[in-house]
C-alpha cells in the first residue's frame, strides 16, 4: 500500500498514512483529536544523478531488476 502525506493547512503539522490508494482522498481523522482538518498533499521523491556518468547516488535495493535479473540496470 501506498504512502501519503496529509497536511494541515492552519498549522503546517504533516502526518503520514499508510492506505490504499482508493481512500487516499478520504477524510483523515486529527490524530490528536484537536479538531484540525488534514489534506492529503503532494509528495515528492529525489534522487541524486551524475548526467555526465549516468550514475545515480541513490541506493539500489538489490536483487536485479525486470530488465536485468542478475544486474542493476546500469545504476552502479
Amino acid at each position: 500500500m501506498p504512502l501519503y502525506e496529509y497536511i494541515c493547512e492552519e498549522t503546517g503539522d504533516v502526518i503520514e498514512l499508510i492506505r490504499p490508494m482508493s481512500k487516499a482522498d478520504d477524510p483523515v481523522e486529527d490524530p490528536e483529536r484537536k479538531g484540525r482538518v488534514f489534506k492529503r498533499k503532494l509528495s515528492t521523491f529525489a534522487a541524486k544523478s551524475d548526467t555526465a556518468r549516468g550514475t545515480s547516488s541513490a541506493p539500489h535495493p538489490g536483487g536485479g531488476c525486470c530488465c536485468n535479473p542478475g544486474g542493476t540496470c546500469g545504476l552502479n
